[in-house]
């Protein structure tokens, strides 16, 4: 949340000439109702359910840039999809530019109501480790978006290199 996955991800998209698709999005027109009326309603549990599914039916579809919610990624099935299927990539961010970039916004289920210092703090203690799992750890913060694209890029040609061009005895 606020780490920069919708404004990078446009970009990013745009620069690899692919589509984007954010998976809160798929998820409204899906269940035909917003996250927050989502969690409201039928509580996170059944969010993440609906999320995992949707997110699995994106994936099987053509290559595309994939924002998922930061919450996902905490679901080892989803993990492990993501993982067969694609290249995670994490877009780290510190503390005090996720409450930054969060304070004040609406349509955040898990800050409503809530001091988003103290959650998303919670949240770092309790995802990062997870999220340290991912195929690519990009650092954020007050930069240009354009400059995040420009390292995750430069980080994927390095992979497209690397499994194109194994090292001797990779063979």
């Amino acid at each position: 949340m606020g780490a920069g996955k919708t404004t990078v991800g446009r970009r990013l998209a745009v620069r690899l000439g692919c589509d984007f698709v954010d998976a809160d999005d798929e998820i409204v027109k899906a269940a035909g109702r917003s996250v927050q009326e989502i969690f409201e309603t039928y509580g996170e549990e059944a969010f993440r359910d609906v999320e995992r599914r949707v997110i699995a039916r994106l994936l099987e579809t053509e290559p595309q840039v994939l924002a998922t919610g930061g919450g996902a990624f905490m679901n080892g099935e989803t993990r492990n999809t993501i993982r067969a299927r694609g290249i995670s990539i994490w877009l780290r961010a510190d503390l005090e530019t996720l409450v930054s970039r969060t304070i004040g916004r609406t349509g955040r289920p898990l800050l409503k109501d809530k001091d988003p210092t103290d959650i998303l703090k919670n949240l770092m203690e309790e995802r990062y480790p997870v999220y340290a799992g991912a195929d690519l750890v990009i650092d954020t913060g007050e930069g240009p978006p354009d400059d995040v694209v420009d390292v995750v890029v430069k980080q994927l040609a390095a992979i497209e290199t690397a499994s194109t061009h194994p090292a001797a005895g990779d063979e």
